[in-house]
């Protein structure tokens, strides 16, 4: 059985920092994988973050992180990161991490939600102004 367990969140002021973890069980990071960072704030529609090759670690960002974030991985540990600094009141959403082991693209990975086939429960990230 697969399982995205995310950790990090919190509470930060505007400008600060916070760094997500996403620890995988059950789910190899091989060639095919990616795995990726998504938020839902209150009200508006799940959108993607960034997201993260496990062959070469390739990595892919939406345009409003703009520098901010940072997606990392440390395939000995099975575990996704994203680095978020100069935090902002519209960051404020929960946070999932979501995988997907056989991913075939020209992409080094994708911010669709639909090709991923694992998610995590989320972890609730607010900043303060």
């Amino acid at each position: 059985e697969v399982q995205l367990v995310e950790s990090g969140g919190g509470l930060a002021q505007a400008g600060g920092s916070l760094r997500l973890s996403c620890a995988a069980s059950g789910f190899t990071f091989d060639d095919y994988a990616i795995i990726g960072w998504f938020r839902q704030a209150p009200g508006k529609e799940r959108e993607g973050i960034s997201c993260i090759s496990s062959s070469d670690a390739s990595t892919y960002y939406a345009g409003f992180v703009k520098g901010r974030f940072t997606i990392s991985s440390d395939n000995a540990k099975n575990t996704v990161y994203l680095e978020m600094i100069s935090l902002k009141p519209e960051d404020t959403a929960v946070y999932y991490c979501a995988a997907v082991d056989e991913y075939y693209s020209d992409l080094p990975c994708d911010l669709r939600s639909d090709e991923y086939e694992y998610w995590g429960q989320g972890t609730q990230v607010t900043v303060s102004s």
